[in-house]
């Protein structure tokens, strides 16, 4: 692989930041927004809409990582690149989202790397019966092993527990966000509130956190440019419940008890109906309510939007009655 060479565009560009999954939707506004003050660097395995900044089409899995990190002296990795719904291929989903972030240490370990910014999930706490209504950064990191995304989030954490215990010249900064919302936000989340009736589990609450992209994209250049530490929840303050969202969707909300739900997201999943199986029926009901007091009081930020109001900002961009 030919790796071009690093080309300083003035004395004030302090970090030299490599991003994986750099064409992806929040790495697109870091580039842009980190572009300005800081030498980037990006890697992804789609090829790039631009050429305004070196950028690989690289497999974080690659060795020819360890080139590029080499090549432009990084000093700063933002690590984004993760499986964001899980394929029918568990072995390599499981491959790209810890061995690839396993890779992706090794590479900062052997070439100097002085920080690097993981984006993991609340999902890492796992949906559990027994979680508090509120949960903080001192609580257990369990994941679910049925539910391949919470999993593999755990392991990463496991992982990088490991790395702060061994390679301590390695300045961490662990972000856990809540459901990411904002103008052109689509995944398997906001899959749910396009449906004509939304479905809730009869007994559960099922209550939602969120945080606006653009807090996501501010927390991360602050962590970056201060080379902050410690592990963080992301979300803004407060919770919705489904029948908050229901509310605001002006939808009609259907409780199913959750054996009744188990059997329909077994049918519908065995007919290609819905992208849940019954396996993630903890996933509807269960979810993990983080506590945003760390992110505000020791990290320094307080998010912009409430939950109440990153939902409402998604309805207005997003969906019309």
């Amino acid at each position: 692989m030919r790796v071009k060479t690093l080309q300083l565009r003035g004395a004030f560009m302090s970090h030299n930041i490599l991003i994986t999954g750099s064409e992806g939707y929040i790495g697109q506004r870091l580039v842009k927004k980190l572009g300005t003050m800081h030498n980037i660097v990006g890697i992804d395995i789609r090829p790039s809409s631009q050429q305004l900044y070196p950028y690989y089409c690289v497999d974080i899995r690659s060795t020819e990582l360890h080139d590029v990190i080499s090549a432009h002296k990084i000093t700063h990795v933002i690590h984004l690149a993760s499986v964001m719904q899980a394929s029918h291929n568990r072995f390599q989903d499981y491959d790209i989202d810890v061995n690839g972030t396993r890779n992706v240490l090794e590479g900062c370990v052997a070439h100097g790397v002085s920080h690097i910014t993981v984006t993991s999930s609340g999902a890492a706490y796992g949906y559990h019966a027994d979680n508090p209504d509120w949960l903080n950064e001192q609580h257990p990191l369990r994941g679910n092993d049925h539910f391949a995304y919470s999993q593999h989030k755990r392991l990463v954490e496991e992982m990088l527990a490991d790395y702060r215990h061994h390679h301590t010249q390695l300045q961490q900064l662990v972000l856990r966000p809540g459901t990411v919302l904002g103008e052109h936000t689509k995944n398997q989340i906001t899959n749910l509130f396009t449906k004509k009736r939304l479905l809730g589990i009869k007994g559960s609450p099922s209550p939602f956190v969120f945080i606006w992209d653009e807090d996501v994209v501010n927390i991360i250049s602050q962590g970056v440019a201060q080379s902050q530490v410690g592990q963080f929840n992301l979300a803004g303050d407060g919770a919705m419940t489904m029948a908050e969202i229901a509310q605001v969707l002006n939808k009609p909300l259907v409780q199913v008890p959750s054996g009744l739900l188990s059997f329909i997201l077994k049918a519908g999943h065995a007919l290609k109906l819905t992208q849940y199986s019954a396996e993630q029926l903890d996933f509807l009901r269960y979810r993990p309510v983080l506590d945003n007091h760390a992110l505000k009081t020791v990290f320094g930020y307080k998010p912009e939007k409430t939950s109440r109001e990153v939902f409402d900002f998604y309805v207005k961009q997003n969906l019309k009655y």
